[in-house]
């Protein structure tokens, strides 16, 4: 596994490692099927000694089969030359199997690493902290799962395969040249060394150019995913002649590095396949001299130039793979870099184990304190989004968080979840430091409604199933009646069946914040935190979900974020918030009666 990157950004390996030592970061995932690779390697040696013979036959076949005077012997025989035609024929069916074994067993293996390594990256961006997502699109991670392990793909299941057998013919090849003609053979390979340089020198390059080319790949994809995902602004504000023009522009960048790539294998291609055949046809010529003059047989040459053509090929084949080998550097580099990427939130290594809430019933209520508390932003370490803030929520009560944009409300609300860790200061439940505790342990008791309702693409069913995934079907709809969702339901065509379409794009807003309201209704937990839960219904939808609410917050800690004050008059208690100090506290009459921030927001609403 490659070293932990710093917590802020994915890792970078360094630029100058060895393809075959990024490379190596996979054999992870290729060591769970040992056999498989086995088999692979079996019926390649198979398919290759199969190949390594047929010069034999040929030469076989030219000085005992062919000479005249071998004719007339083997036709006093009865025809003994049959024999050779017979072995040629079996090289051939043995070369059949092996090769169509060798392909079914790495194909296999290409499809099943690259479902592991898919699976494995992307359960590693999903541990990923928000600090992950902002240096990194999440279109660029969708290319990165698609692009760049489609090219892991055929490296494992084509490329490595192809440059093992052609490693292997290479190597059977220079044996038998030099069986058959050392003198030839040695001079071949003195110059092939000479050649070999060059081209591996050229190979690095073609390297840092592939993985330039998929960096600008993601790049478009990632504006891609960006443009489509706000595709009714772009279409509210009639720009979609700009972004096109924007894609068409990285598409062209992505192509002019794709170019480079192309060309710079292109030579690499051709540099081995000059450099190389000239050498044999070098040696070749060398050979056409000795069997005129004697010192070969007819059928020696023939089989030295099968040998040779094998080796050329085998030269000309590898250099393809490094290419191949290449491109898959850059890509494994990319991909190994999600794989590396360690969260900045995490529980200790023996972490507390909180309890899942009962299914049944109210859960327990949580005790919730700020001690001191201070945070900045990595990305805006100069703006204090919360001071020295302190304040404490009794297990049971409803305690609502009001006060200016930009005031530290929803920051509260991020580090309750622990999406981050304060600077300063301790956050605490039920008396524990929240960094005691496992995430995925701490986020089980806590149920948000957002004002951004999120609904997949799924039906209602399983949208409100999220909040609980072992949901029987009548507890799901239990909570979907008492967050109003059913009013709506029943005039869906397939009713909770119905597919509501990427991010809930045939539902209205409100329909979607009720479904959203009914999934952490679902989820049942001591902790609910609701972020404007109400902002997107109409005034009948609202009064319902409200009166929803209300009984579910009944004997469970809730923690409230409202600009529209009218909502939470009746919280047992409102803090206001101001530049992330807690200015205020008390009830909504006795704020109203201090006179202060508070009272200013509420006759600005009360009295519009």
């Amino acid at each position: 596994m490659p070293p932990s990157p710093h917590a802020d950004a994915p890792a970078r390996p360094p630029g100058r490692s060895a393809a075959w030592a990024v490379l190596r970061g996979l054999l992870p995932f290729l060591a769970p099927y040992r056999s498989r690779i086995v088999a692979a390697g079996l019926a390649l040696l198979v398919a290759a000694a199969a190949t390594l013979t047929v010069p034999v036959a040929f030469r076989q076949l030219i000085d005992i089969g062919f000479a005249v005077r071998s004719l007339q012997a083997e036709a006093a025989r009865g025809g003994h030359v049959d024999i050779w035609f017979l072995a040629l024929f079996g090289v051939a069916v043995v070369l059949a199997l092996g090769t169509a074994t060798r392909f079914y067993f790495v194909s296999w293996l290409g499809e099943r690493v690259t479902a592991d390594l898919r699976a494995a990256v992307y359960a590693s961006v999903l541990r990923q902290d928000p600090v992950f997502f902002e240096t990194l699109r999440s279109g660029e991670v969708l290319s990165r799962l698609s692009a760049d392990t489609t090219l892991i793909q055929t490296l494992v299941g084509t490329s490595v395969s192809m440059g093992l057998r052609n490693l292997v013919l290479f190597a059977g090849g220079l044996v038998m040249l030099l069986a058959t003609s050392a003198r030839l053979a040695g001079l071949i390979v003195a110059l092939l060394v000479v050649v070999i340089l060059p081209i591996l020198f050229f190979g690095r390059r073609v390297r840092r150019l592939s993985r330039a080319s998929q960096d600008r790949i993601a790049d478009s994809s990632a504006l891609a995913g960006e443009t489509l995902s706000a595709i009714q602004i772009v279409q509210a504000y009639a720009r979609e002649a700009f972004e096109a023009a924007r894609f068409r522009e990285a598409a062209e960048t992505a192509f002019t590095a794709a170019v480079r790539r192309t060309r710079a294998r292109a030579i690499l291609t051709a540099m081995a396949i000059v450099l190389v055949f000239g050498t044999i046809v070098f040696v070749l010529w060398l050979g056409a001299q000795a069997v005129l003059q004697g010192r070969m047989s007819a059928g020696e040459l023939t089989q030295f130039i099968l040998y040779a053509g094998i080796v050329a090929g085998s030269v000309g084949a590898l250099s393809e793979v490094m290419g191949d080998v290449q491109r898959a550097a850059g890509a494994a580099e990319r991909l190994l870099e999600l794989l590396a990427a360690q969260p900045r939130i995490r529980g200790p290594h023996d972490g507390a184990a909180m309890p899942v809430p009962a299914v049944a019933g109210a859960a327990p209520a949580a005790a919730l304190s700020f001690d001191a508390v201070s945070f900045c932003y990595p990305s805006r370490p100069a703006e204090p989004a919360l001071a020295n803030l302190d304040f404490r929520v009794a297990p049971g009560e409803t305690v609502a968080l009001v006060g200016p944009s930009g005031s530290g409300k929803t920051t509260v609300f991020a580090l309750l979840l622990r999406f981050y860790d304060p600077q300063s200061g301790t956050v605490r439940i039920d008396g524990t430091d929240l960094r005691d505790f496992q995430p995925e342990a701490l986020r089980q008791r806590i149920g948000l409604v957002s004002q951004d309702s999120v609904v997949f693409s799924a039906d209602v069913l399983e949208n409100i199933r999220y909040g609980r995934l072992e949901a029987t079907d009548e507890e799901v709809r239990a909570a979907a009646r008492a967050a109003n969702v059913d009013e709506f339901v029943e005039r869906l065509p397939q009713g909770y069946h119905t597919h509501v379409g990427e991010r809930g794009v045939r539902l209205s807003g409100g329909q979607r914040q009720r479904i959203a309201i009914a999934r952490a209704l679902l989820k049942n937990p001591p902790l609910l935190l609701l972020d404007e839960a109400t902002s997107a219904l109409d005034a009948a939808s609202e009064q319902a979900v409200q009166l929803a609410l209300e009984r579910a917050m009944h004997g469970r800690t809730t923690l409230v974020i409202a600009h529209r004050l009218a909502t939470i008059t009746g919280a047992d208690r409102i803090l206001v918030l101001d530049r992330g100090r807690l200015v205020e506290t008390g009830t909504h009459a006795t704020l109203v009666a201090q006179g202060g921030l508070y009272a200013r927001l509420a006759a600005m609403q009360f009295s519009a």
